[in-house]
């Protein structure tokens, strides 16, 4: 009797989150040049890999339908850049479950295309190190790096500029998304910066090593996101969300993350989180909410 085939191996690809977006200015290549802090959340998509046979995707769950084209899929851009630097990588099967909502500042994509990456690497024996997955994870985006090695950290340049992860306790979050894609680059070119131009604005606030939850809200307090206007002024209905976040006891900072419209909340511990994220549910029984630690 044929034993069961094994399980294909699951990966997370985690919501990645800004807690501060600083935009320094346009460089004359056109894009914006960042400086923030990134953190990532426990809720994820989910991504399966069976390896074998020519490389294929499938897509389904509650945010699958939104995903777009599955042949325009990050996922496939980022095993494709891999297998370009490696002749013979062994490639297979992916099957993507969205469970994150599309197009809402998380990174979803950036993280279903690092996912994939970590998965080859496994299956082909690379190390976490390995420059040629880095070198495909910076060409298929700018946040793809960051989502490679999913920890809190400062970043700069396009995204793509890492700082060494964070060592601070989880931050107790609420994640709230109104319902609405918002597309990234009408927000950036909201702002209406010409190429070479500086914003004149200070970088984001540091967080120093070894800092404990109170004095990395303190200092996240001190930042900003400079996405937030261009965004409001496209998507009115972020303003409903980062209202009902600010209101619920116990807020300590509500920021809209990335160019939206998903909006967070930070508060002092768990429970504080998990009954705002409760009550604000059953107010907005139609927004995207979730309780999370962000690390």
């Amino acid at each position: 009797m044929l034993a069961p085939s094994p399980a294909p191996r699951l990966w997370r690809a985690p919501a990645k989150v800004n807690l501060t977006l600083h935009v320094l200015g346009r460089r004359e290549d056109g894009f914006h040049e960042l400086d923030g802090v990134v953190a990532f959340a426990g809720c994820c998509d989910w991504l399966s890999f069976e390896s074998g046979g020519e490389l294929a995707l499938s897509v389904d769950g509650p945010t699958g339908p939104a995903a777009g084209p599955i042949a325009d899929n990050l996922v496939l851009r980022a095993a494709r850049a891999l297998a370009k630097r490696m002749p013979g990588l062994r490639l297979g099967r992916f099957r993507l479950m969205k469970l994150l909502p599309v197009a809402a500042g998380l990174g979803g994509g950036s993280a279903d295309a690092a996912a994939a990456l970590r998965a080859l690497a496994y299956e082909n024996r690379l190390a976490d190190d390995d420059a040629r997955l880095w070198e495909a994870a910076g060409e298929v985006g700018a946040d793809v790096p960051a989502c490679l090695s999913p920890r809190a950290r400062h970043m700069a340049g396009r995204g793509e500029r890492l700082g060494p992860p964070l060592e601070t306790p989880p931050l107790f979050a609420v994640l709230a998304n109104p319902g609405l894609p918002v597309a990234t680059p009408a927000v950036y070119a909201g702002l209406g910066l010409a190429r070479g131009a500086a914003t004149g604005l200070g970088p984001s606030p540091r967080i120093a090593a070894g800092a404990d939850r109170e004095a990395a809200i303190a200092a996240l307090s001190q930042g900003r996101n400079d996405l937030e206007a261009s965004a409001l002024r496209l998507a009115p209905k972020i303003a409903e969300a980062l209202a009902a976040l600010s209101r619920a006891e116990g807020c300590r900072l509500a920021r809209m993350s990335g160019s939206g419209a998903t909006c967070f909340a930070l508060y002092e511990d768990r429970r504080l989180a998990a009954r705002a994220a409760r009550a604000l549910r059953r107010a907005r029984p139609a927004w995207w909410v979730r309780a999370t630690a962000l690390r």
